[in-house]
């Protein structure tokens, strides 16, 4: 027992999706800089996007491992080789991805005896109930990593209690009750959870939604500095065994840590640093949608003509596969490239997007308002342009915009679903897109307050992770509080 207190051995089993995966391994390099043995579980082809980043990323004094295991794609009706929500082709077989990742209980079990030293802990992703009962099985502490913001939950959570939003048209504008900030949201903005337009996936999102309620200890991506008041909130709900370790990502120090963060990227990095030397500071628009956004070529052209038609230089991310095919058409058929080749780059698939956005040329970061892709944005101190699509996307707008005031809102009045994009009309327009830009790096004073806001911010997101940051104290506690459960 002595051993095994010095010797804490954390086991992180995430969802399998780049937005899960990313910040937990990140989680598990700052839980090893800490001292402490981790697992990361995952399967052989997410391995070999992340193997390598971790071998250059950590230390070789520190105790980081992945356990792979095979996952049951065939049997739960998914395609061989599906091993990850970003290779989904259709909404309908999300299902069948959680399915598949139940069935991931009886090999890890089986598994769980060759670890050594014996797990300490297991810390679980979303969707992945299995993992309760195997941490009563074993009788370790088993602990919830939160992927998203406490605004966005202390938004979802005073909606549930309150109903406002369900006494209104789609459209008309109400204020959810009781937060720190006032905050206005039309019931098009909301999350699946609290719409009545998405039935099809209501009893999945509902269990997800179950097993949050059961955590006794939660982990969040997040720091305090950043959430304050909404971190108070959160705890009021969910009790006071919560701890903000973000953000995680700011454990990628180094010029190569940020470019290999991930798959390996799409583009050489060299030429990217290259071109990027060459432009002004705070000119150049870095636009991403994230590693699942499957807007229709008809959506995504109007961001390129947007960004084409602001005059600032530019990175355009879209997506590789068939779900880009049209795009790629009206690239070519238009010249596009050749038309934008003095001023932008596209970068097809993966990016290495913590070495761009940590790059002095970088003015401005258009995004979807993911959790991970808001972090990332916040710690490079870089002002946002705020393209929500889904989710819990259109809280995190509002936070950036309206209450931290480091982003420009592109204007969009609707979410789509998640895989049924196709059925929306254009959520941006391009003069929205040229003019979120323009007042992003406009030099007036609003544009430099907001810079300086965004730029002050960056520095204390980057410092919580450090010796006495917040982030910091927060994952010792953390630790200290597994050392004592397993006494």
């Amino acid at each position: 027992m002595a051993s095994q207190l010095n010797q804490l051995h954390f086991v992180l089993i995430p969802l399998f999706s780049p937005g899960h995966l990313l910040p937990m391994i990140d989680m598990g390099k700052l839980l090893a800089i800490h001292g402490m043995i981790v697992t990361v579980v995952t399967t052989p082809l997410n391995a070999i996007k992340f193997r390598s980043s971790v071998e250059h990323s950590v230390p070789s004094d520190l105790k980081f491992q992945f356990l792979e295991l095979r996952f049951p794609a065939v049997e739960a009706g998914l395609p061989e080789g599906c091993e990850n929500m970003d290779q989904i082709s259709s909404r309908n077989l999300i299902r069948n991805f959680y399915n598949a990742s139940g069935m991931l209980q009886d090999q890890f079990e089986e598994l769980f005896e060759t670890l050594q030293p014996r797990p300490s802990c297991i810390i679980a992703g979303k969707n992945l109930s299995w993992t309760i009962k195997t941490a009563e099985k074993f009788r370790i502490p088993r602990l919830f990593f939160d992927g998203m913001g406490c605004f966005s939950f202390s938004c979802t959570h005073k909606l549930e209690v309150s109903k406002v939003h369900e006494t209104v048209s789609r459209f008309e504008t109400f204020v959810v009750p009781d937060l720190p900030d006032r905050v206005e949201l039309t019931r098009a903005k909301l999350p699946e959870i609290l719409s009545r337009g998405s039935e099809d996936l209501r009893d999945v999102r509902e269990n997800i939604r179950a097993i949050e309620l059961t955590e006794i200890g939660i982990i969040v991506n997040t720091f305090e500095e950043l959430e304050t008041e909404y971190i108070k909130e959160y705890k009021k709900v969910k009790g006071d065994k919560v701890w903000c370790i973000g953000p995680v990502s700011a454990c990628n120090k180094t010029e190569l840590d940020r470019a290999e963060r991930g798959e390996k990227a799409s583009i050489n990095e060299s030429r990217l640093l290259k071109w990027l030397d060459l432009k002004e500071p705070g000119s150049v628009i870095y636009a991403c949608l994230g590693s699942i956004c499957g807007l229709t070529a008809t959506q995504l052209v109007e961001l390129g003509l947007g960004l084409e038609s602001s005059n600032q230089p530019f990175i355009w991310v879209i997506r590789k596969g068939e779900k880009s095919e049209e795009l790629e058409k009206w690239v070519w058929e238009n010249e596009f490239e050749n038309r934008i080749k003095e001023k932008g780059i596209i970068i097809r698939g993966w990016s290495p997007q913590l070495l761009i956005l940590s790059h002095k040329s970088i003015g401005g970061f258009l995004t979807h308002c993911g959790w991970n892709s808001t972090l990332e944005g916040v710690s490079a101190g870089v002002p946002i342009i705020a393209c929500p699509l889904f989710a819990e996307q259109f809280y995190n707008e509002k936070l950036v915009v309206e209450v931290l005031k480091i982003g420009v809102s592109v204007g969009v009045e609707a979410a789509v679903l998640w895989g049924l994009e196709d059925k929306f009309g254009l959520v941006m327009k391009r003069e929205q897109v040229k003019y979120a830009i323009e007042k992003v790096v406009d030099k007036g004073k609003e544009g430099e307050d907001r810079r300086k806001r965004a730029r002050e911010l960056g520095k204390i997101a980057r410092n919580a992770i450090e010796k006495g940051g917040s982030s910091y104290i927060n994952m010792e506690m953390l630790i200290q509080y597994v050392r004592n459960a397993i006494i």
